[in-house]
């Protein structure tokens, strides 16, 4: 958010100069000028904003707008009064003072249309309605699986009771962590130990057909990832990798540590080129991962007519 009100303020700056400058050099000189000004009373505004968020959050919205206008007018205005001052002490021409009542109108302008912004970023990562809501309980463990995995037990029980225990232990932690509260993040190394209590039911379910294959990177455990972010891509690589092949495929899930980051791959063979879902699933991952990371995370998709890989890149 820093970065972006940087430049959105900075760029808009250029632009209005630019439609008042005569040439190139008047329009450098100038925008120079006025990001002596902009960017102090910029970054003064986020400071006093962040440090005082809590309090704001108590306050009607309307006193909330008004404050952070009148906080955004006396930013800009501040250095562009200390500005002038220098200006009278070595000499040169004085300021007029309607130029000092415009930067205030501007700054005032400038901190609205953040206002603005942050609101609608705080609008984007709350629940948006009910398809929003189907679409991430769609993404989650679906039912057919709870069924799938309920015969099984039932099969096991008389010929191997451990393991019928084991596949019940193993859906009880997923649907434990399906129903819970929706928490802001969780490691990767909770999401793959998820992951293969899944795919350990599904093996009971398709034995030799399904081929697992774990590349895990262990600095990359403690990164951030939304909760059930893995879940729903091996649950996908499995119903289209997987089921409708007879002779079963392959799933690769692989770790690394890249260039500071994390990278998670979730790869699975293709029973027929061009085969594959609605895209509901990995929607809603993308999704959830920008609302968690903005930018600083990346989900990229690469289909061959044997293989489909999903990439994920994650801070660390």
């Amino acid at each position: 958010m820093v970065l972006r009100a940087l430049l959105g303020v900075q760029g808009l700056l250029a632009l209005l100069l630019a439609t008042l400058a005569r040439s190139p050099a008047e329009w450098l000189e100038g925008f120079m000028e006025a990001s002596a000004v902009s960017v102090p009373a910029l970054m003064a505004w986020l400071l006093v904003v962040c440090g005082l968020h809590l309090r704001l959050a108590a306050w009607p919205m309307l006193r909330v707008r008004l404050a952070l206008m009148a906080l955004g007018a006396l930013c800009a205005w501040a250095p562009w009064w200390l500005g002038a001052r220098f200006m009278d002490l070595v000499g040169a021409d004085p300021v007029s003072p309607f130029r000092g009542v415009a930067v205030a109108a501007c700054g005032a302008t400038a901190a609205a249309f953040l206002v603005q912004a942050l609101l609608l970023r705080a609008r984007a990562q709350a629940p948006s309605g009910m398809q929003a809501r189907w679409v991430e309980l769609q993404a989650r463990i679906r039912p057919h699986f709870l069924f799938n995995t309920l015969n099984t037990a039932i099969a096991l029980v008389r010929v191997n009771p451990q393991q019928a225990e084991q596949v019940l232990e193993d859906l009880g932690e997923l649907f434990q962590a399906a129903l819970a509260p929706d928490e802001q993040a969780c490691t990767l190394a909770d999401e793959i130990e998820l992951a293969r209590r899944y795919l350990d039911i599904e093996q009971l379910r398709f034995g030799e057909r399904l081929r697992q294959h774990w590349e895990l990177d262990p600095t990359c455990a403690a990164a951030r990832v939304p909760p059930l972010l893995l879940q729903p891509l091996v649950e996908n690589a499995v119903r289209y990798g997987v089921e409708p092949n007879e002779a079963g495929g392959e799933l690769w899930v692989r770790t690394r540590r890249r260039a500071g980051s994390a990278e998670l791959s979730v790869c699975n063979t293709l029973a027929a080129p061009g085969q594959g879902g609605h895209g509901l699933a990995l929607a809603n991952v993308r999704e959830r991962l920008a609302l968690l990371h903005d930018v600083a995370a990346n989900m990229e998709i690469e289909v061959t007519p044997q293989q489909y890989c999903v990439r994920i890149t994650l801070p660390l």
